[in-house]
């Protein structure tokens, strides 16, 4: 029997850091800038994984532009 798995789309600030390697400042930065999406949820803030992920890919493609 295969379990289904559920892929999350927000993640939490630390999750963040650890998927991406950015620091809580850096992040909180492009989150308030509006280059990476985020929802405020009572007063939690939860960053979308889709938008940090192309936020990451851009950045890749920049750096190899160089």
């Amino acid at each position: 029997m295969q379990e289904n798995q559920i892929l999350r789309e927000w993640i939490s600030y630390p999750d963040a850091e650890r998927y991406s390697g950015l620091s809580h400042t850096t992040l909180w930065r492009y989150v308030s800038s509006g280059e990476i999406k985020s929802a405020r949820v009572g007063r939690s803030v939860r960053i979308h994984l889709p938008s940090l992920r192309e936020f990451m890919e851009e950045r890749v493609a920049e750096n190899s532009r160089k």
